[in-house]
């Protein structure tokens, strides 16, 4: 990666000097809208509206975790609900994510062609919540899809309206959460409402995406029968599009970051599932058809 491929920090002496630096990111504060290269506080939110710009908390390269082949994972910021075994707490804020030009992202992307290319890889939006900066991250698949670079979008579903039918074309596949099976534990986990991510499920399979469900197994939270069966039962809705489910068992990776940012953490004492609960629930999963990892 060279210099002028980089996403820089502010600094002083950068400040409306350096065209290369104005055309590449736009990194503000992380208190606010503050605008060190001269946008003010209503273009920038007037940028983030258009997908001009983007609030970025960070982003990797890895494999087989964020979809097929190798993955540029982008983690935007900014999240609507409040689920207790978030790993990223430092992601609820959008405020909290640096600025990035739109530009300066497509041509990151492209960077990676020959490598996606070559490993059946592509790009990742994730979050955080993803879909709360919605014209950013489908201007990007677009341009990404132009490239013929394969897409993909780790979501909950629930802002499944602040995307269009055309947007949700250029998702090649999404990883969508799904938290819990009914109304009820749905609210217990995350503070929010299902409805909306069995929306984005059917919309998505109508569109001919393709869907990795993921379902994170808590003991004592997500594990009873009846709300394992529910979540099958929310699946089957738009089963055509369903490649697998993952199960992804509990742990405590994240319980750190709630600490350093002294919010109270639900799960403090809380276990990960055994083998045989895992075996359990994978087994009832796979009663329904689907296959299940």
């Amino acid at each position: 990666m060279t210099a002028a491929t980089q996403f820089h920090t502010t600094k002083p002496h950068m400040l409306k000097e350096s065209k290369v630096y104005q055309s590449r990111t736009l990194m503000g504060g992380l208190s606010g809208f503050e605008s060190p290269i001269g946008l003010d506080r209503r273009d920038r939110i007037e940028a983030l509206r258009t997908g001009d710009i983007g609030f970025v908390h960070s982003w990797d390269i890895n494999t087989s975790v964020d979809g097929p082949g190798t993955r540029m994972t982008v983690f935007m910021s900014g999240c609507p609900l409040r689920c207790q075994y978030c790993q990223n707490p430092d992601t609820w804020k959008m405020r909290d994510g640096k600025p990035v030009y739109l530009q300066a992202m497509i041509d990151k992307v492209a960077r990676y062609e020959d490598l996606f290319t070559a490993t059946g890889g592509g790009i990742t939006f994730s979050g955080g919540e993803s879909m709360m900066q919605a014209a950013f991250v489908s201007r990007v698949f677009k341009a990404a899809k132009t490239m013929g670079i394969h897409t993909c979008l780790d979501t909950s579903g629930f802002l499944n309206k602040s995307y269009t039918d055309e947007m949700i074309r250029d998702i090649d596949l999404c990883l969508l959460d799904i938290k819990a099976g009914d109304e009820q534990t749905y609210k217990a986990v995350t503070g929010g409402t299902l409805a909306p991510t069995i929306e984005f499920g059917k919309r998505l399979a109508a569109a001919g995406s393709k869907i990795w469900v993921r379902f994170v197994l808590v003991p004592g939270l997500t594990d009873s029968e009846e709300n394992v069966e529910n979540v099958a039962r929310v699946c089957e809705q738009f089963k055509e599009a369903i490649e697998h489910i993952d199960v992804l068992p509990f742990h405590q990776l994240g319980r750190p970051k709630w600490h350093e940012m002294r919010i109270p953490y639900p799960l403090e004492d809380k276990k990960g599932p055994s083998h045989a609960l895992q075996a359990r629930v994978k087994g009832q999963l796979e009663s329904h058809g689907f296959v299940v990892y």
